[in-house]
């Protein structure tokens, strides 16, 4: 910000200029059952879209990460503390973000 002499806000503009804009949102749900069905519940679901994005690619380091299309990610992963179930997504598509999550819900069996 110094070197730059700008404030946050022009430098996020920046970012968003060369990347384009990003949108974030999570949903906690507390979840009954045993944990181990669920996460086998959702490694098998194998969903080819999520918020009409194709998914591109699974990882299973910490969670349930489904890469979409447009670079964005759904994240599936257990509270360490509680029964909850923490579902995240970022996508370049505002008016999917929504979505996403509730696809990210179904998978789980939350909805």
């Amino acid at each position: 910000m110094v070197k730059l002499d700008r404030r946050p806000s022009q430098l996020l503009n920046l970012l968003f200029s060369k990347v384009g804009a990003h949108y974030y949102d999570r949903i906690d749900t507390p979840f009954e059952g045993d944990r181990k069905s669920r996460e086998n519940r959702i490694r098998s679901a194998n969903p080819q879209t999520l918020g009409d994005l194709k998914v591109i690619q699974l990882d299973e380091t910490d969670g349930f990460k489904f890469s979409l299309e447009d670079g964005g990610w759904l994240l599936i992963r257990f509270s360490g503390t509680e029964p909850i179930i923490r579902v995240y997504t970022e996508t370049m598509h505002q008016d999917r973000v929504l979505t996403i999550l509730e696809d990210g819900l179904r998978i789980a069996g939350l909805k």
